[in-house]
């Protein structure tokens, strides 16, 4: 029995061993390139939005025509570089070709952000495309009340854990982070959690972004440039500047005001 026993202690002494000198061996990326797929329900969107028109007939004929040639998910892809305290996040250019339809410019359903985020200092430049006009905004990071949670996902080959959050006092959002990446940053404006953001969830708003490959990798100066084209403003001026632009649009100016303040 006590031959056994001393097997037992040796046994779980060595497996300690082993995982010791695995989480001493692990790396932690600090540069590199994350590789971002968003998807959005449009089918979902759309039904939502036709709900606000019980009385219509034109928008459910709409919708019909628009499932017979559009896929129920549409995917947008960006990379976000981060290198010690900054990430550099950039959509990719789409095809003019996918959003030649009714709901095709419908503002959830696009990337209208460049953004540059010292994590650090706890600032941001944003380069915001709003149909025709530009916009620079450059601003301190939004603060988001997080509270993490024990549940855990792996995205991309990491172990992510879970945080959610309320933001714009009302958008839900699920957030799974890595502490194997110690950049507190993330997609879109997404940032303030112990480690790199690899997904977000928006459920009632029908969007998701999460990371596809992850490349850990040098990041030189020069792929971290600041956004400079566009007019200068805060957060606060480009919202006022909205609300002036969309006074008139009725129900449609929350949608547009909440897709381009994110």
């Amino acid at each position: 029995m006590k031959i056994k026993i001393n097997q037992i202690i040796i046994a779980c002494l060595l497996l300690f061993t082993i995982q010791l000198a695995n989480a001493q061996n692990a790396r932690f990326a600090t540069q590199g390139t994350i590789e971002f797929e968003k998807r959005v329900n449009m089918y979902a969107l759309i039904k939502q939005e036709i709900k606000k028109y019980p009385n219509s007939s034109y928008y459910p004929r709409m919708f019909e025509e628009y499932q017979k040639t559009q896929p129920q998910f549409k995917t947008l892809k960006s990379v976000l570089t981060f290198s010690k305290d900054q990430t550099l996040f950039k959509p990719e250019e789409v095809n003019l070709a996918q959003s030649n339809n009714y709901w095709g410019d419908y503002p959830a359903a696009q990337q209208n952000n460049t953004i540059l985020t010292n994590t650090a200092a706890g600032t941001s430049t944003s380069q915001k495309k709003v149909y025709e006009e530009t916009y620079l905004v450059k601003d301190s990071t939004r603060k988001i009340n997080w509270k993490i949670t024990n549940e855990m996902r792996n995205i991309a080959g990491y172990d992510c854990r879970r945080a959610n959050a309320v933001i714009m006092d009302s958008i839900y959002v699920v957030a799974f982070y890595t502490e194997e990446i110690p950049v507190s940053g993330g997609p879109e404006s997404f940032t303030g959690l112990p480690g790199m953001i690899l997904g977000v969830a928006l459920p009632y708003e029908h969007t998701t972004w999460f990371a596809t490959a992850v490349t850990d990798q040098p990041v030189t100066d020069d792929k971290m440039k600041v956004p400079t084209k566009g007019k200068p403003l805060n957060a606060t001026q480009l919202m006022t500047t909205l609300k002036a632009a969309l006074k008139d649009w009725g129900d449609y100016a929350k949608e547009y005001l909440k897709a381009f303040a994110l």
